[in-house]
């Protein structure tokens, strides 16, 4: 087995699905084997990397988004994903978003990579992602635009934050609301999540 590069990043991460607010995967008994409220799941996923590093690679200040579709329950597979990196990154910067974000270099997306049937590909293109208060902003320029924001909440903070387990931030994750005009358009799937389930959290993630 061949020895893989050590890597680790701090950022921040947005979600948005079809689901009704709050995703079942999130409270099933088994790990996402709940049937999505739409009986699929529809579903945005955007990074910021604040600081990192591949190897001897850095990453700092760039943004990831995926796109994937799930027929059924996310567990069982037969995932479509689309994978979109920042257009700033340089050719090896590229290589080191691939391995990551692909699972090939463990952390977080390795349990997700055997659940993938179909691989759209990776695509280089403009990616801002914004954070605004307690809200956060992903914009793919003619792909998508999704904004997450807090569910509201008599809490102080304004945001309800929960210890979920979610494979991505398993410490504390925030439940979310995606706003009004959520879209994504590419590879001939077309689907709007606005006013639907969505979270957000700081990540930490290494191998």
């Amino acid at each position: 087995m061949a020895t893989r590069t050590k890597w680790r990043f701090v950022g921040d991460y947005l979600e948005n699905c079809n689901c009704d607010i709050v995703c079942p995967c999130l409270v099933s008994t088994k790990a996402m084997m709940a049937t999505p409220t739409q009986g699929c799941c529809d579903n945005i996923l955007a990074f910021h990397i604040d600081e990192g590093h591949y190897g001897d690679v850095a990453l700092d200040g760039l943004n990831v988004a995926l796109a994937a579709h799930a027929p059924g329950p996310m567990a069982e597979g037969d995932w479509t994903l689309a994978v979109y990196i920042d257009e700033r990154a340089t050719d090896e910067q590229t290589a080191a978003l691939g391995a990551i974000f692909s699972g090939d270099e463990g952390g977080p997306m390795a349990a997700f990579a055997p659940l993938v049937g179909t691989h759209l590909g990776v695509r280089k293109t403009s990616i801002h992602y914004t954070i605004e208060g307690k809200s956060r902003l992903v914009e793919i320029p003619g792909v998508l635009a999704v904004a997450v924001d807090p569910l509201a909440s008599m809490h102080p903070s304004g945001e309800i934050w929960g210890m979920t387990g979610h494979p991505l931030a398993p410490e504390k994750i925030a439940f979310g609301v995606g706003r009004t005009g959520n879209h994504f358009n590419d590879h001939g799937m077309d689907w709007n999540n606005s006013g639907q389930n969505g979270h957000y959290a700081p990540i930490e993630w290494s191998n």
